[in-house]
């Protein structure tokens, strides 16, 4: 790692004994959890879209009504109006069905492992990644949003 003047601050800084290994295994391991808040975004998005699609479908329905096509406006409200999106379930039940069985569990594993492996310390690995790439003394390049420019 470079030796800089300043550095990351206590809460960003390697904890005694702890090895490179654990270190890029702890990175490893919050990046999968960053990933998977980004699929349980999509998720979300998708939990949204299709209720959003499913309100639009009101108007449809009316819309179908209105211009004297009264069958398939029945048949839109009965086959597709507030349909499961897989069997038995709706899209909030998808998403607490994920959260519950995948999402929490990693979130807990990802926070315990800190915990006991560098004292809960978070994203050291991006903190000595940035020790390593930054220039000293450039004013865009500072260790902390606590310190400025180095003279």
């Amino acid at each position: 790692m470079n030796q800089h003047t300043d550095g990351p601050d206590q809460a960003h800084r390697r904890p005694d004994g702890v090895s490179d290994t654990t270190v890029d295994a702890l990175g490893a391991l919050s990046k999968a959890l960053e990933t998977t808040e980004r699929a349980r975004g999509h998720l979300y998005a998708f939990h949204q879209l299709t209720g959003g699609a499913d309100f639009e479908l009101d108007r449809a329905v009316k819309l179908l009504r209105e211009a004297g096509h009264g069958e398939w406006a029945e048949r839109v409200q009965r086959e597709v109006l507030g349909r499961n999106v897989i069997p038995d379930h709706w899209t909030f039940q998808v998403v607490e069905a994920y959260n519950t069985t995948y999402y929490e569990p990693f979130k807990a594993i990802e926070s315990q492992a800190r915990e006991e492996l560098a004292d809960g310390k978070d994203h050291l690995f991006e903190a000595e990644l940035k020790e390593k790439r930054r220039t000293d003394g450039h004013p865009h390049h500072t260790a902390r949003p606590d310190t400025g420019p180095v003279t």
